[in-house]
């Protein structure tokens, strides 16, 4: 921490929110302006927006809040990259304008707004990361809800160390800023990352409103491959999971073989349970199936990395 007031950036993704991208800076600027003048944060902070590559006005609506405040700057990708992308950019570009920390929210403010100021009173106390978790998931639908469940208790058991309705709204310092750039990976999983780093970290509870407009960009398939990508990404137990089901499959194996051969050689007959070997085949082919799934995500992990394209690509950006 450099000062005792600290310069806040606070970034806000956005793809396709032209409907409450207006309205939700205007309610940071409140939030910016209520923390200045309680003096826990410098006039010098900022909003910075991220579009990722929306394909509506929200850009233009950047633009034009940009040019009538001076504290409120953006980026636009030249196509859509992903939250997560958004996300790192944010990082990078706000660390590179100067600040002194960082705090990332949703465009559609679910994520209580008010909560920032108990981020900062923990990172004026000390604190590299304060990370916001969720009072509850009574907004979400019930399938929402048990696939999040099951994600953070899978995710766990992998070992990458995860608090149970953890998000991405948080703050980290500049401190934690300067070394996420110590991580050249393109496919950085920043929840895993931000809670495995090592540096002071604190948490704050949030209740989560209802959405002001739109529709949430998150579906199934994106909350997936954020999955797929946090599991391949900070752990290597499915791999050793997938060796020891091979031991395991192979001694079954032998054990059935060197049964059919005793019964051949000592007894003159054909075993009985051809039904229950046809079971046995198509169930341990589904698991061998399976196995080369997983490591076949770890291939294409690998694969994505190797190429090193870039995270994202700038068309604009607003200082």
């Amino acid at each position: 921490m450099s000062n005792l007031k600290p310069i806040l950036a606070i970034i806000v993704p956005c793809y396709n929110e032209e409907l409450c991208v207006v309205s939700t800076v205007e309610r940071l600027l409140e939030v910016k302006a209520d923390l200045v003048h309680k003096n826990k944060i410098s006039e010098d902070s900022y909003i910075y927006l991220v579009d990722d590559g929306s394909k509506d006005d929200t850009w233009k609506l950047i633009s034009e809040m940009h040019n009538k405040f001076n504290d409120v700057k953006g980026l636009k990708f030249i196509r859509n990259f992903g939250n997560q992308k958004a996300l790192i950019a944010g990082y990078e570009c706000v660390r590179n304008l100067g600040c002194d920390c960082a705090v990332s929210i949703d465009a559609d403010l679910q994520q209580d707004e008010c909560a920032i100021e108990r981020f900062i009173d923990k990172y004026l106390q000390g604190a590299d990361i304060v990370s916001g978790i969720r009072n509850s998931r009574k907004t979400d639908t019930l399938f929402k809800k048990t696939t999040a469940i099951l994600f953070y208790k899978l995710m766990n058991i992998l070992g990458a160390k995860i608090p149970m309705n953890h998000s991405d709204f948080r703050l980290v310092s500049k401190r934690a800023l300067d070394i996420m750039e110590l991580y050249p990976e393109k496919y950085l999983f920043l929840r895993g990352f931000f809670n495995e780093v090592g540096l002071k970290t604190e948490y704050v509870t949030f209740d989560v409103k209802a959405r002001m407009a739109g529709e949430s960009k998150f579906n199934f398939l994106k909350l997936m491959g954020l999955a797929l990508n946090g599991i391949t990404s900070f752990s290597v137990v499915p791999l050793r999971i997938i060796s020891v089901l091979g031991f395991i499959m192979a001694f079954v194996s032998f054990i059935i073989g060197a049964e059919t051969v005793v019964e051949k050689i000592f007894f003159h007959n054909t075993p009985n349970g051809w039904a229950t070997n046809i079971i046995l085949l198509c169930f341990f082919g589904g698991i061998q199936i399976c196995c080369l799934g997983i490591i076949g995500e770890y291939v294409g992990q690998v694969f994505r990395e190797v190429k090193s394209r870039p995270r994202y690509i700038k068309e604009i950006e607003l200082k």
